[in-house]
């Protein structure tokens, strides 16, 4: 049964599917994308005629390459390592590297494509890409994970470069494994460059980038907020989903601008801190300790340890930024925060509501944050930190700081101008898809088609 209004989008779509049969989460961003795409293919006939839609679901060039290391016992292990470089039509391919057992083609394709939209809307010159690999760092050592690390750049350096394709971190991603991925690519390239950003403050790194996405996301949920509610943060119960560096810099945020933080969660269960959570204390555990996040019951008298992240949800909230990982929000869940009163939902993972929790969301008039959009804050400084590279130079906390909340006020406004312009005002999730779309699909018209 077809989806689309538009016979070219449900051909489009069905190719897609074709292509890549047994891929759910990459079918479902594509999906998700093309449907914001009716009015434009109505308004832009140059763009159908040139192929245009066609060729940006399909990538430029996807690696998948084996990583072999060995272990503290001596054993040799193998792993398979990916990276996706999906469009360059605006500038170089930039996109995190993930490090869980979840990735597959799938994940890393539907985060590369998201990611040309998300890089788009900063209104940075940067193309799409991502990559990883199936590796847990979980429970590995430092010399386990620099030997994985060093492996996985071995191959992967000779795909990337300054002006190529710049990766970044994501989940199982962090200073420690940035730092020895840019150590092996500086060995094998014999050259100092921004190659890669998240790097640490002492070798070209730059401030805000650890606090971006957090801080970004809680920029951007109050500009929709004060736009389209008229209200503020200030006295908000907020939920926050997850306790990795996006959640614990939501939290930061949220808190610095007036609200009340209560809960937090990760793999295994959830947090419930009713007195508002107490963040040195998560920070111990998950920075210093990167334990679990149910050792806080045991620091925090009248606090809650709950197992299963997903009844984070059932708790009553204002504000919920689901910051874990994708389709972690379902329509049950969705429906739930609706019926407690919930007026505005934004996205600090990847794709974390499914197709039904945004149509709930949106149906019920709940504000709803894409992640493209919402959690576009650490791109947007890993942008700046390649700015800051080119120049051999580096901005203060504040000045970075300034440049973050700016570009995600912008965000904000050009997804919710695009989403009146095109017919359905604020529809954020419409905007934010072809307010980054037109940018990119512009650039590739004038590139021709064999670019």
């Amino acid at each position: 049964m077809s989806s689309f209004k538009s016979a070219y989008l449900q051909g489009v779509y069905d190719t897609v599917c074709k292509r890549n049969a047994g891929e759910p989460e990459f079918l479902q961003a594509v999906k998700e994308v093309l449907e914001s795409f009716e009015p434009v293919v109505e308004r832009r006939p140059d763009l159908v005629e040139a192929g245009i839609i066609d060729r940006i679901v399909e990538p430029e060039r996807f690696i998948q390459f084996r990583v072999s290391w060995v272990d503290d016992q001596g054993k040799v292990q193998v792993n398979r390592g990916f990276r996706v470089q999906f469009n360059s039509a605006i500038g170089p391919y930039k996109g995190g590297l993930r490090l869980h057992p979840s990735v597959c083609a799938s994940v890393i394709k539907f985060l590369g494509f998201e990611q040309i939209f998300k890089n788009s809307l900063t209104g940075l010159p940067m193309g799409g890409g991502k990559g990883g690999s199936d590796f847990d760092p979980k429970g590995k050592s430092d010399g386990e994970i620099m030997r994985f690390c060093q492996s996985f750049m071995t191959e992967l350096y000779r795909h990337i470069g300054p002006d190529t394709d710049v990766p970044a971190g994501d989940i199982g991603v962090g200073a420690r494994e940035i730092g020895y991925l840019f150590g092996q690519y500086k060995r094998l390239a014999n050259e100092f460059t921004g190659v890669l950003t998240g790097k640490g403050l002492t070798y070209g790194g730059s401030l805000v980038r650890t606090q971006a996405t957090g801080y970004g996301l809680l920029y951007f949920t109050r500009e929709m907020l004060a736009n389209m509610k008229k209200e503020t943060l200030e006295g908000k119960t907020v939920v926050i989903s997850g306790s990795g560096n996006v959640a614990i810099y939501a939290t930061e945020k949220a808190q610095q601008l007036g609200a009340k933080v209560v809960a937090l969660s990760d793999s295994n269960g959830y947090i419930y801190d009713p007195a508002g959570i107490k963040l040195d204390v998560v920070k111990q555990i998950k920075e210093v300790e990167r334990a679990r996040i149910k050792e806080y019951v045991s620091r925090v008298s009248g606090a809650e340890y709950h197992e299963g992240c997903k009844g984070i949800w059932t708790i009553k909230c204002d504000v919920a930024l689901p910051c874990a990982t994708q389709n972690e929000l379902d329509g049950e869940a969705a429906q739930t925060l609706i019926k407690n009163g919930v007026i505005a939902v934004a996205e600090g993972a990847n794709m974390p509501s499914t197709p039904d929790a945004v149509e709930a969301f949106q149906k019920a008039g709940v504000l709803f944050g894409p992640a493209k959009a919402a959690n576009a804050g650490g791109v947007a400084t890993s942008g700046l930190e390649m700015c800051q590279n080119s120049m051999r130079y580096s901005w203060s906390f504040e000045e970075v700081d300034k440049k973050l909340e700016d570009i995600m006020t912008n965000i904000f406004h050009n997804a919710y101008n695009a989403s009146k312009e095109f017919g359905d005002e604020g529809n954020l999730v419409m905007g934010a898809n072809i307010a980054g779309f037109l940018k990119v699909a512009d650039a590739m018209k004038w590139q021709g088609v064999a670019y």
